[in-house]
């Protein structure tokens, strides 16, 4: 059974979302603020392939539920819903740990296609997880060593936690290093041709994993861009 966490403060909204992914056989949890979603994650164990989270939340809001959930486990998948106004929430979610975003007001049908996309990579991942290691499936450019068995990364023998979608994006890089790779082509092979969004997902994401790969974030030695194009991975 699928399984989600609803956190939204508006009921009417919540009723609506819960009732189309019923339909569509997800086992959902609602939740009507930040609190009780992280309290309801623990009660049920962290038995969750999703979150869908509302930013705007009173107390404990959505930003924050998505950064302690994170924390929790890196194989979650976390969606945020977003006004169009918060632009700047979007950027932020995707920096802390979220894996896409849906802006109010929204159709069942985006919202359910959104939220199929990263059910199957969350499902993808967990796959993979859950194999044994094995050398022909390790990647290694430099200090960089890539495990598509475990999908990991590590630098110098240290593992680097990442999000599903980062291990995507590093993943594809990998398979085609110093070359540049255009901003579409990213988004659709880790997000796929139903997505809705724009290529911006894209750019936080890279700088996102700036943070976690580069020595100095703000002078890439390995994850460069190639303006009027897109990224390159240079070994």
């Amino acid at each position: 059974m699928k399984r989600i966490l609803i956190a939204e403060d508006e009921q009417s909204i919540r009723e609506m979302v819960a009732f189309n992914l019923k339909r569509n056989g997800f086992d959902v949890t609602e939740a009507e603020n930040g609190e009780t979603a992280l309290k309801l994650y623990d009660e049920c164990g962290g038995n969750f392939d999703i979150a869908l989270l509302d930013i705007m939340m009173p107390g404990v809001d959505g930003l924050e539920v998505c950064k302690q959930l994170r924390k929790k486990s890196s194989t979650l998948g976390i969606i945020l819903l977003t006004a169009k106004t918060q632009e700047m929430d979007k950027v932020t979610g995707l920096l802390v740990g979220a894996d896409d975003y849906v802006t109010k007001p929204f159709s069942p049908a985006e919202l359910m296609a959104r939220i199929d996309a990263v059910y199957r990579r969350v499902t993808l991942n967990r796959e993979f997880a859950s194999k044994s290691r094995d050398k022909s499936y390790v990647i290694e450019l430099g200090e960089f060593s890539l495990n598509l068995r475990n999908r990991t990364l590590s630098k110098s023998g240290k593992v680097i936690e990442l999000t599903q979608v980062e291990f995507q994006i590093m993943e594809f890089f990998f398979a085609q290093p110093n070359t540049p790779l255009e901003r579409n082509a990213i988004l659709y092979h880790v997000w796929g041709d139903m997505y809705y969004g724009d290529e911006k997902v894209v750019d936080v994401n890279i700088r996102r994993l700036r943070m976690k790969l580069e020595d100095d974030p703000s002078n890439p030695k390995h994850l460069t861009t190639i303006w009027g194009v897109g990224y390159k991975w240079l070994v």
